[in-house]
């Protein structure tokens, strides 16, 4: 295990949606190509002898059911592969509001939640009035949210923050105003998790942004943040690329297919 200020990264696949479709991807598609472009979600754990963070909390099988995606196991259940036990998680970045992002939040009741300003505002605001906005978030995720607000649960970044010793978070914006990114120290260097900053490999690969969102040259802009701070491309981690899965190593045998280890080279 890593010591106080390095971490090792672990990649949790909960579910997918396997028939989206290519064109759903970009807002203008780098080719014509009109096949099956699959989607996966997420769940990220940051991990050493000190702590465990999580970034992002998911969601559940009836918020799956109801927008049609597959959920092939519970967040807290895929953590709980690797050894985190998400009732007892003390820190939790939630990069945004979105339904994937931002459900289960009741799997970690001893967490203080790391979230922007802007994106609390975006989300309780009227950009939500409008349905090319708000159709991306569920209303009682951000209730849920806003009553931890309440209760003192709720740590605010306005832009750059540090979450703990080598894990920072920065705001970003794009595919929405409030969206961060999350910076963590390893042993092969910095590494990036773009959440949504980029869905794809692609996105950020042919400069062709994904179809949500709130300001496409924000969300231009911050695919060469992203770079810049992970000081390589192939340290930046994008937010829903089933090649993530394949790029990277499971940490072991029994849990292929489920959970990759991030911080270590990717193979070939």
């Amino acid at each position: 295990m890593s010591d106080s200020g390095t971490y090792e990264v672990y990649a949790i696949r909960y579910g997918t949606f396997a028939e989206r479709r290519r064109r759903d991807n970009f807002i203008t598609p780098p080719d014509p190509h009109e096949g099956i472009m699959p989607i996966d979600y997420f769940v990220w754990a940051i991990v050493n002898d000190d702590r465990a963070v999580v970034v992002d909390t998911g969601f559940d099988a009836e918020e799956g059911a109801r927008r049609g995606r597959t959920v092939e196991r519970l967040p807290r259940e895929g953590l709980g592969m690797i050894g985190v036990d998400a009732a007892r998680v003390e820190d939790v970045v939630i990069t945004h509001l979105h339904y994937d992002h931002a459900g289960t939040l009741g799997d970690f009741p001893a967490a203080r939640f790391h979230i922007q300003d802007s994106e609390v505002t975006y989300a309780t605001g009227r950009h939500m009035c409008r349905p090319a906005f708000g159709n991306a978030y569920t209303c009682d995720h951000v209730v849920e949210l806003v009553k931890r607000v309440f209760a003192g649960r709720v740590a605010f970044h306005d832009g750059d923050g540090e979450v703990a010793p080598g894990i920072t978070v920065h705001h970003v914006g794009g595919h929405t105003m409030g969206l961060q990114f999350v910076r963590v120290m390893t042993g092969r260097g910095p590494l990036v998790l773009a959440s949504d900053a980029a869905h794809f490999y692609e996105n950020m690969d042919a400069g062709a942004p994904f179809p949500i969102v709130y300001n496409v040259a924000d969300m231009l802009e911050g695919h060469q943040r992203m770079r810049d701070m992970a000081k390589s491309a192939d340290r930046v981690i994008p937010g829903h690329d089933p090649l993530v899965m394949t790029r990277y190593p499971a940490p072991r045998s029994d849990v292929e297919g489920a959970v990759v280890r991030l911080d270590v080279d990717p193979g070939t």
